[in-house]
């Protein structure tokens, strides 16, 4: 075994420790385990959700783009999600005053059962695929540093995900993942200026670059057009997405949340064009390798043994930390949106806790069978799944908390109209280089206003407000507990 695996597996090792010793100590409800009792902090906050959304695409994957068709402007990839955190911060108070658990609650208070059912099997199946999707990602690089064998990788892997998750929920997740940021940002801080020092230094490096490409320089290569979309694919989907949301509902205050969205989106921004350097390193001295082997051939090459290794333990940091917060939000979402509410509302709440820890087991599990299935393409899945997830439920979830004149229908239509939009533009293979859950958004907004106009029109009532005067008494009350 190469000797970075150990470091690895040390940091897994690592993992599971926290795990435990959170779960002994902070978890003693339902509450604590999907929204670590409400008590994140600021830092915590931060941290937890930029560690939940800098997986395997923003460190080997940037690194990648950076190293084949977009150059140095790969690093905007990274920049625009800071930016879609930003603005996320100013629907930051609307999330954390309604008080709510999941996604799915504030569609089915405003807009009933219908829209809470398919905004629920959305959330779930993407979550699914995209743990799973980590998972896998997560073994190709073990199993890359370490010569081992894919499957037992993949189920050592999916073990210790599964394993720290069910110990401690949300809050064992977010503590593993303030370790998972510092690996990922202070880690690969440290060794980038190594790494491009041992590659020759950057006037070398340019000059290699240049070379072989002049626009590989360039910091707009990849387009003004993709760095908007990127910006409101981000917005869209961070604002509607289960484990992101899930964050801002967990949140100490609604002064936290906002607090904790501007400086994960600072975090974001500044670490952004890192891997996009590591890249072009290996570009400059290895223009025939695979895109997706830059990081790893640039960490081994220009880097001493232990920086190596602290490189690949933050790439596998990156990939379980978002393995775990989409396998928290998929339980989430399936014990409170389908058993609590269709199966046994009166459910205790230590039934509600102990349901939750098997479901984790369970979906953990379920997702090793399809991260080992070499068959099923993870990565189509995925996009089309995050883009219908995000696309039908936009309008209607973010306008909803705002617009008091919108109807049950108005939002059910903006569901519907805006996931089958989505849906048809991504089978056309995206159109004018217009993306999927752009073009979605649009209808459903277009849906959302239009539908609600004519029907309050016909005297058809409004809908009821998403977050009552009950829920800001409750946020109230649970601002001053803490």
């Amino acid at each position: 075994m190469n000797p970075t695996f150990y470091i690895v597996l040390a940091y897994m090792a690592a993992m599971i420790g926290i795990a435990l010793y959170v779960s002994s100590r902070k978890v003693k409800s339902s509450e604590d385990f999907h929204l670590a009792g409400r008590s994140l902090g600021p830092l915590m906050m931060a941290g937890t959700l930029a560690a939940a959304e800098i997986g395997g695409g923003s460190t080997i994957g940037v690194a990648s783009k950076a190293y084949g068709e977009w150059g140095l402007s790969a690093g905007w990839y990274v920049v625009c999600a800071g930016i879609g955190i930003f603005l996320v911060s100013f629907v930051a108070p609307f999330l954390r005053r309604s008080m709510a658990t999941t996604v799915p609650e504030i569609l089915a208070r405003r807009y009933g059962k219908p829209s809470h059912m398919i905004a629920t099997f959305l959330s779930l199946c993407t979550l699914f695929v995209a743990t799973a999707a980590q998972i896998k990602a997560t073994s190709s690089i073990i199993e890359t540093i370490s010569g081992g064998d894919f499957t037992t990788v993949t189920i050592m892997v999916a073990i210790v995900v599964t394993l720290y998750t069910m110990l401690g929920g949300l809050v064992s997740v977010a503590f593993t993942d303030i370790v998972h940021i510092l690996f990922i940002t202070v880690g690969m801080a440290i060794a980038m200026p190594i790494i491009l020092n041992g590659a020759g230094g950057w006037d070398a490096v340019s000059a290699a670059v240049v070379a072989q490409n002049p626009t590989q320089m360039s910091m707009t290569k990849v387009g003004w057009k993709t760095i908007i979309g990127l910006i409101l694919m981000y917005f869209m989907t961070f604002s509607t997405g289960q484990e992101a949301v899930q964050r801002y509902f967990a949140a100490r205050d609604i002064k936290t949340a906002r607090l904790g969205s501007f400086l994960c989106s600072m975090l974001m921004a500044c670490y952004g064009f890192i891997p996009a350097i590591i890249g072009l390193c290996a570009l400059a001295h290895f223009p025939d390798i695979k895109p997706s082997q830059a990081m790893p051939m640039a960490a081994m090459h220009f880097a001493p043994l232990l920086i190596a290794g602290l490189v690949m333990a933050s790439v596998v940091a990156a990939t379980m930390s978002s393995a775990s917060g989409n396998l928290i939000a998929s339980c989430t979402l399936f014990t409170k949106d389908v058993y609590q509410k269709y199966i046994n509302e009166q459910a205790s709440d230590r039934t509600i806790l102990m349901l939750s820890k098997a479901v984790v087991m369970v979906m953990g599990m379920a997702c090793l069978v399809i991260a080992l299935n070499p068959a099923i393409g993870i990565i189509d899945l995925l996009v089309f799944g995050f883009t219908m997830r995000s696309a039908g439920p936009f309008a209607a979830f973010l306008f909803g908390f705002i617009y008091k004149n919108a109807t049950r229908n108005g939002g059910l239509a903006a569901i519907i109209m805006g996931s089958a939009a989505a849906g048809v533009w991504q089978y056309l293979k995206e159109p004018y280089g217009i993306m999927s859950l752009v073009v979605g958004s649009l209808v459903s907004t277009v849906f959302f206003f239009l539908v609600s106009k004519i029907e309050r029109s016909l005297g058809v009532p409004a809908a009821p407000p998403a977050i009552t005067d009950e829920h800001i008494e409750l946020n109230r009350l649970s601002e001053i507990r803490r």
